[in-house]
């Protein structure tokens, strides 16, 4: 039996991710939270277990699975998230890959992320490249840094593991969304005047989902490999946008001091009174970097698609717009 067990199947990465695993053959069991929307696994041929990553119980759960796919993380920017993050993040990949040894898993695919990686200033990073921890903007970044410290050690010890840090996907099934859904969303509903210079790597989510299943079948147990594709100014993502949709782009640049004066009054002071702050101060210190990469090595050692961004973002706008995310 060649059945999955999949953490994070709810969110975007692991929805796409599950139907591949269906279209390919493979059973699929998926850990969802209690509470959790399943709209993005609604009428799939998936054996649903309810439970946490830390539940104490959860090897019982993995029993009977191959393959294990730990795609789960909490994303927060803000900065009073630092304790769940550490705790989903770091504690919880902990536990996982506990839980799989315990219940015989074969193999894994963890999913990292290229903010463990982080930013090579003036050049374009790969996997042989990591930012020191202490220059890895906030607490998401960092715990998903040790996060992946978590599997390296897990496969010291002997796990079969493999690590894939997908870029910034754009696709359908973008539930929540993603900050890269929000800024195809913002587009769309028209909230984009403006936009700060930076740049960051796109790629297909399908893409990222095959990549992971590549990582299983292919992929050398210890290393990881960058799931991306092409490196874009914000200015050129929103140029393909216009073509596709007819929307003008903003011809205008903003100085990031800007909104990091608004983020710092927001998250700092505002909050103190009830307000929900806008926009995390952490995202708008990220936006500061240009944020390349290259999945050279995916693509020779994996074969990873490289679909055109120009489709990622077609699927995406017709996605947002199928299920009403453009109204308002």
């Amino acid at each position: 039996m060649n059945k999955a067990f999949v953490t994070g199947g709810t969110g975007f990465v692991g929805a796409n991710l599950v139907r591949l695993l269906l279209r390919e053959g493979y059973p699929v069991r998926a850990l969802v939270r209690s509470g959790s929307r399943l709209d993005n696994l609604q009428d799939l041929d998936v054996e649903l277990v309810e439970g946490d990553l830390n539940d104490p119980n959860l090897w019982q759960q993995m029993t009977g699975c191959k393959y294990l796919f730990h795609v789960a993380a909490h994303y927060s920017l803000w900065q009073k998230d630092q304790k769940i993050l550490y705790q989903s993040n770091v504690l919880g990949t902990r536990h996982v890959l506990a839980a799989a040894q315990k219940a015989g898993i074969e193999r894994t695919v963890y999913t990292s992320s290229v903010a463990a990686i982080g930013v090579k200033e003036g050049g374009i990073a790969d996997e042989t490249y990591q930012s020191p921890v202490e220059k890895l903007i906030g607490h998401y970044k960092k715990s998903k840094y040790w996060a992946e410290q978590e599997a390296v050690k897990a496969f010291q010890q002997g796990q079969e593991i493999v690590i894939v840090n997908p870029t910034s996907p754009i696709g359908a099934w973008d539930i929540k969304p993603t900050p890269t859904g929000e800024i195809v969303l913002r587009f769309l509903r028209r909230q984009m005047p403006a936009y700060i210079d930076t740049g960051l790597n796109f790629v297909h989510v399908e893409d990222v989902a095959k990549g992971h299943l590549l990582a299983l079948q292919k992929g050398k147990a210890g290393d990881r490999y960058i799931l991306g594709h092409q490196n874009l100014t914000l200015k050129q993502l929103l140029e393909q946008l216009s073509a596709i949709t007819g929307i003008h782009a903003p011809q205008r640049a903003i100085p990031a001091w800007i909104p990091l004066t608004v983020a710092q009054i927001d998250e700092h002071l505002l909050t103190k009174f009830g307000k929900l702050p806008s926009v995390p101060v952490d995202a708008v210190r990220m936006a500061t970097q240009t944020m390349f990469y290259d999945s050279t090595k995916a693509v020779r050692e994996l074969e990873l698609p490289q679909t055109p961004i120009t489709t990622a973002l077609h699927d995406a706008v017709n996605w947002f717009v199928k299920y009403s995310y453009t109204s308002l």
